[in-house]
């Protein structure tokens, strides 16, 4: 029980502490059934059983921890952020979670990067045609192209890259493709049907 009279500095810096206990113990779960694992075998898979917790629910922290060894975890980070990368190479974790880190995105805004990046990929590596692919030509000032530089360069990607994706966050995602006669999409010389 809490004692009455706590100031709200003090309510604050309790609140926290158990946060953070909280976001920990999924990683002390799973650590202890990656343990487990190893060291007993058949009989784990009993103990497991015996819990009052979801099968599944146990086997993603056993899955998170054996992906993240304490060395890859981000302190800063939740188990949920790492959770959502979980399924990206080594390399792609760690450049998705220090983005994450250092532009302090929650767990569900790195999520919604993720989803963008991934359909953007798929855009990307869709061979796109020749006639339809667009260049655009900017000038900036040198301190514009050096703060987005460095933006670039924070978030490992290419400066074009960089540039491309903020825009299409700017532009609020994907817009749906107009189509012209014959099914081909709608150019500036192709009136949208409709």
């Amino acid at each position: 029980m809490l004692p009455r009279g706590m100031s709200f500095d003090a309510w604050q810096r309790i609140g926290r502490h158990v946060l953070n206990a909280a976001e920990s113990t999924s990683w002390w779960i799973g650590d202890l059934l990656v343990y487990g694992q190893h060291a007993y075998g058949d009989r784990y898979e009993q103990a497991i059983a015996r819990t009052s917790l979801d099968y599944q629910t146990l086997r993603n922290y056993a899955w998170i921890a054996k992906k993240f060894p304490l060395s890859r975890r981000r302190d800063k980070l939740s188990f949920g952020h790492h959770t959502e990368v979980a399924a990206l190479t080594d390399e792609e974790q760690d450049t998705w979670l220090l983005r994450a880190e250092r532009l302090g995105w929650s767990r569900n805004e790195l999520r919604r990067r993720l989803r963008a990046a991934r359909i953007a990929g798929s855009r990307a590596t869709a061979a796109p045609r020749p006639d339809l692919v667009q260049s655009v030509k900017l000038q900036v000032s040198v301190q514009q192209h050096d703060r987005w530089r460095a933006a670039a360069e924070m978030t490992n990607q290419a400066m074009d890259d960089w540039i491309i994706e903020t825009l299409d966050e700017a532009a609020g995602g994907e817009f749906p493709v107009l189509h012209g006669p014959g099914g081909e999409p709608a150019g500036e010389d192709q009136p949208e049907q409709g």
